[in-house]
């Protein structure tokens, strides 16, 4: 084929077909020449069939425009400039290097020294040269053909106090799954089939928040122990859907699979999210592979230290991407809008957001990129969930986020497991928990839904596991179990795992029951994490990032099914009640007309709580009233939204306790709607028989005041 390059556009970056040809635009400002490389054959044996130097350069872009150039073509780039470490520059044009903006990527990293743009084991470490070509082990970069019927798809913008987010993994989550077709199992059409729809839809969650898609990288070093990167925090190809996942293969194929799973979710009401991880690349410190940022334009992309051969870590994984410079922030943007608008995803999980924060040293909460963010009319309007910490100096920025944003709420989660083991001096911020932490989020333009609620999550135990351990048990990781958190603040519940002890399995089972109602029950956006509605166990491993394996994957022939009846009606009792879901702040005042407050809280006997009470070293029994007519809000056609009351009662003690029910102001005829220790969710419910209600030990409680 005779190739010839004509002069193209800069914009818009990346490979784009326009139905008779492709534009390559790539930004790098400190290179000296590119070479546009084009291949041809499988993903693991191509062959390098041109190679075709970008002449026109505008603006630190080079561009060029390839007739009749079609989809499915290979192609990388070889960039030329100083390799100069000490000055931040690592051109080499020996390494084949991915395109920033791919929209596909046909394969998987084949690990080899070739790889490295120093000579690996050389005296000089990084400061050497390696001029062995790395082309034959690098993926490459696809065109694709944009094109796909979205029919009459559209978002779904479910509000936030409407929503409950389901964290799964693409293959964790479909990958034993009997009734799904062995070759789409851990794939996107997985996701996507009836039969994984049909249990999102009778578990009832809104919205499913998918671990990391962009394409990632397998560490060289949990390939030599014969494990992998599972999770996929490890980007490498921030436009292009992950091949693994894909069962419709690497040449765009992946591509209209992801729009196919999208489009399938939507229509049953299921919005989805990506998790992304913006805050640093696979290619590691100064001693990583030059794979793609690094040999486009180092001194761009990444953060660099004072001495600029070296890398400002702010995350733990040897760099951080530097989005205090326009190209690297327009990056970022560019991909954002580019799953909004092109892959029609409905918001994004930002892993590690903190250090997207740092103008420089400093974690700067409204920073350029919150800036930018804020004020585009495409990713302002889907939704924004900052995980709020990193690991440098001040990097825990729980509820500093700006306006717009919701946040993973580590107090949250820490709070209400301390709760239910039993802990002293909890039960203050545990009703501040419950009410949507306004200590965090309380301002003139935070919502309770500000809090994303979470007891568990890829990071960490699993729920089954919570109430199973005592200690972490991730000797299978190959690091002598000191990876993962040793503070877990869970209770085994009387045996460390597994065991046939009937009356720790049954105090286990209520403890979980406990957990997932208080989530429910909370104010602020519910999230668990997919599996821990089945019993999923991980056997005390709370660090399994790098285990793609039964460890990780569901078991969906050993399920819990009394707990996933369980949570399915908990979930669907909570979506009937906005009572539980406010869109506004408690004030703890009389409700005009009612005289009742629209929150008041109690003592077990009766006696509404005093500074004495909150302060108790040993109290872990409380109650809670609701107010259904205190919400204070309108539903879309502007009518006023009204709810039950309820009455919550918690005991954490291991001890029964009876709870009187206040008449006097609150009076009624109660009826028990939930109750953990027998597993009741009713929306009938049983009614009470006297003033007083028996709580046995670690239980939750909760009464609907019937109709007069």
């Amino acid at each position: 084929m005779d190739y010839r390059v004509i002069p193209g556009r800069p914009y818009p970056l990346g490979a784009t077909w326009d139905g008779s040809g492709v534009n390559f635009a790539l930004h790098a400002e400190h290179a000296t020449a590119v070479e546009l490389c084009l291949f041809e054959g499988g993903p693991k044996r191509t062959r390098e069939v041109a190679r075709l130097r970008l002449g026109e350069r505008s603006h630190h872009i080079w561009h060029g425009y390839l007739p009749a150039l079609q989809p499915g073509q290979q192609y990388g780039y070889r960039v030329h400039g100083p390799y100069e470490p000490s000055s931040g520059h690592r051109f080499n044009p020996n390494k084949l290097l991915l395109d920033p903006y791919a929209k596909a990527i046909s394969g998987n990293i084949r690990w080899h020294d070739a790889l490295f743009g120093y000579k690996v084991g050389h005296h000089d470490g990084d400061l050497s040269f390696s001029r062995t070509d790395s082309a034959r082990y690098l993926p490459k970069s696809v065109v694709i053909d944009p094109y796909f019927d979205w029919e009459d798809d559209h978002p779904l913008r479910i509000p936030y106090h409407k929503s409950i987010i389901y964290e799964a993994h693409v293959k964790g989550l479909t990958y034993t799954h009997p009734e799904i077709p062995s070759q789409l199992r851990g794939t996107y059409a997985a996701v996507g089939h009836p039969v994984m729809i049909r249990h999102l839809q009778e578990l009832g969650i809104t919205a499913i928040e998918l671990m990391p898609v962009h394409h990632f990288v397998d560490d060289r070093f949990l390939q030599d122990k014969g494990l992998t990167n599972y999770w996929g925090y490890n980007s490498i190809g921030y436009f292009a859907p992950d091949v693994r996942y894909s069962s419709a293969g690497g040449r765009g194929g992946q591509v209209r699979e992801f729009k196919e799973m999208v489009k399938a979710l939507h229509k049953t009401g299921i919005e989805v999210i990506l998790d992304v991880v913006y805050n640093h690349t696979a290619e590691g410190n100064e001693m990583g592979a030059t794979l793609c940022f690094r040999g486009v334009d180092n001194k761009d992309y990444y953060r660099l230290t004072e001495n600029q051969r070296y890398y400002m870590d702010y995350t733990g994984c040897g760099n951080t991407l530097n989005a205090t410079v326009p190209n690297t922030l327009r990056m970022i943007m560019d991909s954002l809008r580019y799953w909004i608008l092109e892959m029609h995803v409905d918001g994004f999980r930002f892993d590690l957001a903190a250090a997207l924060a740092r103008e420089l040293h400093d974690v700067d909460r409204l920073g350029s990129f919150f800036d930018i963010i804020h004020q585009d009319p495409v990713i302002s309007q889907v939704k924004l969930i900052a995980e709020p910490w990193d690991i440098g100096e001040g990097g825990y920025q729980v509820g500093k986020f700006p306006a717009g944003w919701a946040e993973w709420n580590g107090k949250y989660r820490d709070t209400v497991r301390d709760y239910w083991r039993g802990a002293d001096s909890v039960i203050g911020e545990f009703a501040q928990r419950l009410t949507g932490s306004p200590d965090l989020y309380f301002t003139e333009y935070r919502h309770p839904f500000a809090s994303i609620n979470f007891i568990t999550a890829h990071d960490g135990f699993t729920l089954q596991d919570l109430v199973s351990y005592n200690e972490k048990h991730n000797e299978a990781n190959g690091e002598n179990n000191t990876d993962g958190e040793s503070h877990n603040r869970s209770w085994n519940c009387g045996a460390e795992g597994p065991t046939e002890d009937a009356e720790v399995l049954r105090l286990r089972a209520r403890q979980k029951r406990n957990f997932m109602a208080t989530l429910l029950l909370s104010q602020g956006v519910p999230m668990f994490v997919a599996g821990d509605e089945l019993g999923r166990t991980q056997r005390g491993n709370n660090n399994a990032y790098c285990h793609d394996s039964k460890l990780s994957w569901i078991n969906w022939q050993e399920t819990d099914t009394d707990f996933l009846a369980f949570t399915q009606k908990l979930i669907h009792f909570y979506r009937r009640h906005p009572v539980f879901s406010r869109k506004r702040w408690f004030k703890g005042q009389p409700i005009k007309g009612v005289g009742v407050e629209d929150i008041a809280w109690f003592e077990p006997g009766g006696a509404e709580m005093t500074e004495e009470s909150w302060t108790s070293d040993f109290a872990k029994s409380l109650a809670v009233y609701l107010n259904g007519k205190g919400l204070r809000s309108v539903d879309e056609e502007g009518n006023p939204i009204g709810d039950d009351n309820f009455y919550l009662l918690f005991n954490a003690h291991y001890d029964g306790l009876d709870f009187s029910v206040p008449v006097e102001r609150y009076g009624g005829r109660w009826m028990r709607v939930i109750d953990t220790s027998d597993d009741l969710v009713s929306e009938e419910g049983i009614a009470l028989d006297g003033d007083t209600v028996h709580l046995v030990g670690r239980t939750l409680i909760v009464l609907r005041q019937a109709a007069q």
